[in-house]
C-alpha cells in the first residue's frame, strides 16, 4: 500500500509539474489555475495526502473566525440542496395550481353541458368562476342582442348587455384584435367599464375577449391582489375558458 502511494505521489507530482509548465505561472512560482486544474483532475488528492488537510482552514464569509475544509464543503452542499428544495417546492406548487385549473375547467365543461337556455349558461359560467377559480370579482359583458337574458341582466351583477356602438368598448379595441386574453393591471377606463366607477379593489384582472375578435363580448376575472395576474403569466386554462364560454353562449343565444 505504501509501495502504490509512493508511485501515485509521484506520479502526481510529475503531472502537476507538467501542468503548472503549460499555465502562465504567478509571482510565486505556481499559478493558481495550475493547482484548481490539478485538484480537479485528482480528486482524491487530499485523500492520498490526509497530513495536509491538518493544516488546510478557509476564512469564514461572516466573520473573522475559520472553518475547516469539510465544514466549508458541508456549509456549500447545503445551500445548493436548499436550493434545489426550492426548485422542487416551486415546481410542486405549480403543478397543484394547473392541477385545480384544469379541474377548473372540467366543472366549467359539465356545467356547460348540462346548461338548457342562455341563463343557465351564463349561471353556470358564473357559478364557476366563483367556486372553482375563487374569482374576488367577475362580468360578462356581451355586445350581441341577447333580448333572453335581459331580465338576468337586469337583476345580475355579473352580466352586462352592451350596445355593440357603445364607446366604452373602444378600450378594448387592442384585445379584440389579438383574439387572446390579456393579464395583469387594467387601465383605469378598462376597469370602470368592467367593474363599475371607482372600482380600486380590482388590483389586477384577467381579460378574455369571447368569440372572434370579441364579437361576443368580454370577460372579465379581478382579483384583490395586484400581483395575482400579471402579463407573463401563462393564459393557456384562459384561453380555454373562453372558447368553452363563447361558444356555448354563442350555441345558446342562437337557438333561443
Amino acid at each position: 500500500m505504501d509501495e502504490r502511494r509512493g508511485r501515485d505521489s509521484i506520479r502526481g507530482h510529475t503531472e502537476f509539474m507538467s501542468i503548472q509548465r503549460k499555465t502562465t505561472l504567478a509571482s510565486d512560482g505556481i499559478s493558481a489555475e495550475a493547482v484548481a486544474y490539478y485538484l480537479q483532475q485528482h480528486p482524491d488528492f487530499f485523500e492520498l495526502n490526509p497530513r495536509l488537510l491538518a493544516n488546510l482552514s478557509l476564512p469564514h464569509t461572516a466573520g473573522s473566525t475559520t472553518v475547516s475544509l469539510i465544514e466549508r464543503q458541508v456549509a456549500v452542499l447545503r445551500d445548493g440542496n436548499a436550493k434545489l428544495e426550492r426548485n422542487l417546492n416551486d415546481l410542486i406548487e405549480t403543478a397543484r395550481r394547473n392541477d385545480r385549473l384544469s379541474n377548473g375547467v372540467h366543472q366549467l365543461a359539465l356545467r356547460l353541458l348540462g346548461a338548457e337556455d342562455p341563463a343557465a349558461v351564463v349561471n353556470a359560467l358564473g357559478t364557476t368562476l366563483r367556486e372553482n377559480f375563487m374569482a374576488d370579482s367577475a362580468v360578462l359583458v356581451l355586445r350581441m342582442p341577447a333580448p333572453a337574458l335581459e331580465a338576468l341582466a337586469s337583476e345580475s351583477g355579473f352580466l352586462h348587455l352592451a350596445d355593440p356602438a357603445d364607446p366604452g368598448l373602444k378600450a378594448f379595441q387592442t384585445l379584440f384584435e389579438s383574439g387572446r386574453p390579456r393579464c395583469g393591471h387594467i387601465r383605469d377606463a378598462q376597469r370602470d367599464f368592467l367593474f363599475g366607477p371607482g372600482n380600486d379593489q380590482v388590483g389586477s384582472a384577467a381579460v378574455l375577449p369571447l368569440g372572434a375578435n370579441g364579437e361576443i363580448g368580454i370577460l372579465a376575472i379581478g382579483s384583490s391582489s395586484s400581483e395575482h395576474f400579471h402579463p407573463g403569466m401563462s393564459t393557456d386554462f384562459l384561453e380555454r375558458v373562453g372558447a368553452l364560454a363563447g361558444t356555448a353562449l354563442q350555441a345558446s343565444l342562437d337557438g333561443g
